[in-house]
């Protein structure tokens, strides 16, 4: 789920900004603002949005976050094809975080447009208006050309960075850019190409920095320096809300190489959590490890909240009580009770949901300069625009004179949606007067993060006497995910937690959507694909659970359910609405590539599921072994994607493949308990990922489809649970209603 940057989307006033780069080629920086309003030229130091120097290089700027998602290749790759010039030719450049002053209020304008990465929405945002981009550089060279050869330029075309005359003449853009540069844009939208004419999009395209990133040469924001910056690492309080009581400083100020030791207050208990997360103690050094040592001799006494007795056991009893409580409605059609009341019979589940952490591989990071009127910040990001915002607050330098430089993101997940880490830089640099890098260690990311919401799903299907479904009830008993979310204070009760409007809503007579919140003092945030995430494993469980009630096989049950192809309402994240025929066709994929419905062996089963995931869908097929001792191996796994229009193939297949890993593994390992207050995990022994030899192939099948492009990072998840569990109870007999699966198998009780 993204944080709402300054620009989701450009205005139907979004201009491009055209002047001559430093060595005299045609550079175009995409703008927002009012139609001839006065802006600031795209110099050196913002970088530029397309380039075509004189010596024939043409350069392209990728403008979003790169989290490992593909956008630093794929939103050039939207540029490049209406440009009309040959992919290997384009050298590709991360633009930084693009601000420039504006008349109008608030008194700045975005140069580059939505910059952020979060809900999968780069490749939507940019579909029209990057490839404008590239249509209206193209149009420029034209025009030029046209008046060279005194020519109408609709008697003219372009291919591989030239403008063709009829004659066979051709004219490179190297030559025309400096003129074209210096000519106005069209006053009105250009016609894009036809599918039919697309060389670049829909290629399978390597992502153009993939040399540098398994030679080790690519650089991440935790690779970042400057000769005067000192490096800092924070003992944070272990107890969410509490304080330093007192600290000796004394060992640590005697460490080689310390230079500081600086205090950093907290949030006020109760107040919105818009910045750091945890009061700490800065140890400043000249390097890392002189930081570490340091911290490490830090004698200090933390004041304990009253959470610091909370436990996740606690927790989930307090979830269990609230199922009986009074809830709040999300949605209701029909009448659930006359149907259960008139019900030949009640299938009925709860299902459990744990706490997650992000665990990126890169830990959050960040460095800064603070001058009195100038910010410099070099860090990994997911929500540049968010960060400039806290500076300005934190510090008063104006947006414009706050410089973010977006180096390659070492994972994302949606932690770094959240912008604490860049708060305590600030902090840090203000007590201490000096640039900082501030660092976290794998157990500081671990015990410091916004973690997914912990709930259970109690589910309840009414099945008349043929079998046939007619209520469908889903009440939710979970941790609220907007507690103390700055910006979130008016969004429903249930946001990131119930999904109203998710199959089967809408395909079911009688349908119920409730929602409970549980006291919980442990901060919350988006875990990729968050609602769908949460929601996937309990209702595509279910589902299976139902159909062996109904006494039918479980994707005849759901395509049943989704009936004709038609557009259903849908309200939250990837809506307006959901496609039930896409939704078909992505299971009937999958199915189609396993085999399904095939004879197996004893102790091997196939498990189905699929979902809606902001605008995209996705099916899962794993094939299952477990032995009599509960040992599990995937011996198949499919996903089928549909996400509308595909960029990039090759770009789209690791996507889904990655995304199904990460799912698996999640799945499989991972969770996060409290005792007495204090997170238990604090490193990969013990939130173990997926090891590399458990991992198995992903065969991805990609649909054709002529709808819009949605994103792609987060679609290939939430299948992926409950599509494992399915495979489990079709192998074993076993029903798994709680994640992760650990070694539920390997309990000597085998009971559904």
């Amino acid at each position: 789920m993204s944080a709402v940057p300054d620009t989701r989307a450009l205005s139907r006033r979004a201009f491009l900004g055209v002047s001559l780069s430093a060595a005299g080629g045609l550079l175009l920086a995409l703008r927002s603002g009012a139609a001839g309003q006065e802006t600031a030229a795209a110099g050196e130091a913002l970088g530029a949005f397309i380039r075509i120097e004189p010596d024939g290089r043409i350069v392209i700027g990728a403008r979003g976050c790169e989290i490992g998602q593909g956008v630093k290749t794929s939103l050039p790759m939207l540029i490049a094809e209406e440009l009309d010039v040959p992919w290997p030719a384009v050298t590709v450049e991360q633009l930084p975080y693009g601000l420039v002053a504006a008349r109008d209020p608030p008194g700045f304008t975005s140069l580059y447009g939505p910059q952020g990465a979060g809900g999968s929405t780069n490749i939507p945002d940019g579909w029209h208006d990057l490839r404008l981009a590239g249509a209206r550089a193209r149009w420029l060279l034209i025009q030029t050309a046209a008046r060279v050869w005194e020519t109408p330029p609709d008697r003219l075309t372009t291919r591989e960075a030239h403008v063709v005359h009829p004659d066979g003449r051709t004219l490179g853009y190297a030559e025309l850019a400096p003129r074209a540069a210096k000519l106005d844009l069209p006053a009105a939208d250009l016609p894009l190409k036809a599918r039919s004419e697309y060389r670049i999009i829909g290629q399978p395209t390597r992502v153009v920095d993939a040399r540098d990133i398994v030679t080790g040469v690519a650089a991440y924001g935790i690779d970042a320096a400057i000769p005067s910056a000192l490096t800092a690492l924070i003992a944070r309080c272990p107890y969410f809300d509490g304080e330093v009581a007192s600290v000796d400083e004394a060992q640590a100020r005697r460490v080689p190489g310390v230079r500081q030791v600086v205090r950093i207050p907290g949030p006020r208990p109760g107040a919105p959590l818009d910045r750091n997360l945890a009061a700490g103690v800065a140890v400043l050094a000249d390097d890392f490890w002189s930081a570490r040592k340091g911290r490490e001799a830090l004698r200090i006494t933390w004041t304990r909240p009253s959470g610091a007795a909370d436990s996740s056991a606690a927790l989930e009893r307090r979830a269990t009580a609230a199922l009986a409580a009074s809830a709040k409605i999300a949605r209701r059609d029909g009448n659930p009770d006359e149907a259960r009341n008139a019900a030949a019979r009640v299938v009925e589940a709860v299902y459990v949901m744990p706490l997650l952490a992000h665990a990126t591989m890169e830990p959050p990071n960040a460095l800064i300069d603070l001058k009195p009127k100038s910010a410099l910040l070099i860090a990994s990001l997911q929500s540049p625009g968010g960060a400039s915002q806290m500076i300005h607050a934190m510090t008063g330098v104006a947006r414009t004179d706050i410089e973010i430089r977006l180096p390659r993101v070492g994972g994302g997940f949606g932690r770094r949606l959240q912008n604490d880490f860049v708060a305590e830089a600030v902090l840090v640099a203000q007590a201490a007067g000096t640039p900082v890098k501030v660092m976290w260690t794998r157990e500081d990311d671990l015990q410091n993060d916004f973690y997914r919401p912990f709930g259970l799903h109690q589910l309840r299907a009414s099945l008349d006497a043929q079998g046939r479904l007619t209520s469908w009830a889903h009440r939710v008993a979970a941790t609220p995910r907007k507690y103390r979310a700055a910006g979130m204070e008016d969004a429903a009760d249930w946001v990131g937690c119930v999904d109203p409007d998710g199959f089967p809503a809408g395909c079911v007579a009688s349908y119920l959507a409730e929602f409970v919140p549980v006291d919980f003092s442990i901060p919350r945030g988006w875990w990729r694909a968050p609602l769908p995430t949460f929601c996937a494993f309990a209702v595509e469980s279910f589902l299976d659970e139902v159909a062996l009630a109904a006494g039918t096989d479980p994707l005849t049950l759901r395509l049943d359910l989704l009936g004709a192809p038609r557009e259903l309402p849908y309200r939250d994240h990837g809506g307006p609405t959901l496609h039930t025929g896409r939704l078909g066709g992505v299971l009937d994929s999958a199915a189609g590539a396993i085999g399904y419905g095939r004879k197996l062996p004893a102790g091997r089963g196939i498990g189905l599921a699929s979902h809606f995931t902001h605008g995209g869908y996705v099916a899962h097929a794993l094939e299952v072994a477990v032995s009599q001792a509960g040992a599990l191996e995937v011996v198949r796994c499919v996903c089928a994607a549909d996400v509308g229009e595909i960029v990039n193939p090759l770009g789209l297949e690791a996507q889904m493949m990655g995304a199904t890993l990460d799912g698996l593994s999640t799945a499989l390992e991972l969770e996060i308990t409290v005792r007495d207050g204090r997170i238990e995990q604090s490193n990969f022994p013990d939130y173990r990922l997926l090891r590399m030899g458990a991992a198995p192939d992903v065969e991805v099948h990609l649909l054709p489809s002529g709808f819009p492009p949605s994103g792609a990072g987060e679609m290939g998840i939430p299948s992926v649970a409950p599509a494992l569990a399915n495979a489990i109870f079709a192998a074993t007999g076993q029903r798994i209603r709680r994640l992760p699966v650990g070694d539920q198998l390997k309990s000597p009780a085998r009971a559904s």
